[in-house]
């Protein structure tokens, strides 16, 4: 019996940082775009290629330029999800993202909400950083509310789905359909209610996205390479109905139910490693949210 006991506890500790199942799925039963049905490019066409049948698209960037492509509508809620493959080895300074904004809609006074991965260099994991701005929070003087995650899988080993779900009530951040961060709508002053264009792109960021910009990007490794596939834009555009409802983030329509909260706390116990309502460095009357 004693012998046994070793991997017992080993066992109960697998168990215990096993991911447990969010209990709802919100990517179930929403059929992919081809890209050009809901997308098209927007900087950087030759370092981009989408697929003969439309299921997927591949950016790169190299000395010369990055690339970028914008959705063909406007939304004001949905959820917005691709399935992506990130590249291995040294990609410091890189920054692959997929987010939702109207920065050409109201230029220094827009809004966003970002999934962006910060390269990283060989041996160290990738980066996923969640953020939302809010009418010009973004520009001139940044007011950040970033949250940033490691991943409990290696995200240059197959695609996954990552994934926006944004109502007026709520803004949740899922990876493969398990919600990370939750964004809720507390005032009309700190919550973006404005249509927003869904983007995917790959650039260089070297000023600040890998160790604080510590580590450049460097162009003997290059062409960087970021692969999308199964794109879904599912909600209400700007020009639908004012009876267009919502997508629903649970069972219960709004909201995470008592498992997919579990789920939620799980992914930030073990893999959380900012929030910027817990930086001491941060002025938090600019983001009364944290104690609101």
């Amino acid at each position: 019996m004693a012998l046994l006991l070793p991997s017992l506890l080993l066992l109960l500790l697998h168990w215990s940082n096993a991911q447990p199942s969010p209990g709802y799925y919100p990517s179930h039963g929403l059929s992919p775009l081809r890209f050009y049905h809901g997308f098209n490019n927007l900087w950087g066409p030759e370092h981009q290629y989408v697929s003969g049948d439309q299921s997927s698209v591949t950016i790169w960037l190299d000395r010369n330029s990055g690339s970028g492509f914008k959705s063909n509508r406007p939304f004001r809620s949905g959820y917005f999800s691709a399935s992506i493959k990130l590249q291995a080895g040294y990609t410091a300074g890189v920054i692959t993202a997929f987010y939702l904004s109207n920065n050409e809609a109201h230029p220094r006074f827009h809004d966003e909400v970002d999934v962006e991965f910060l390269g990283t260099t060989p041996g160290e994991p990738y980066t996923l950083q969640t953020n939302v701005y809010i009418r010009g929070s973004g520009d001139g003087r940044i007011i950040g509310r970033e949250m940033k995650f490691h991943l409990w899988f290696d995200p240059t080993a197959g695609f996954h789905n990552y994934a926006i779900l944004w109502s007026p009530r709520e803004i949740i951040f899922y990876v493969d359909d398990v919600p990370i961060r939750r964004y809720p709508r507390k005032s009309a002053h700190i919550f973006p209610l404005r249509a927003m264009w869904l983007y995917g792109s790959i650039w260089d960021a070297s000023s600040w996205a890998t160790d604080d910009g510590k580590y450049k990007a460097d162009y003997r490794y290059q062409p960087f390479v970021a692969r999308f596939t199964r794109f879904v834009a599912h909600g209400c555009s700007a020009y639908a109905s004012p009876s267009c409802r919502p997508v629903r983030s649970s069972p219960f329509g709004v909201g995470l139910s008592s498992q997919q909260s579990m789920a939620m706390r799980w992914v930030q116990k073990h893999y959380m490693i900012y929030n910027y309502c817990l930086d001491p460095k941060r002025d938090h009357s600019l983001t009364p949210e944290c104690w609101n």
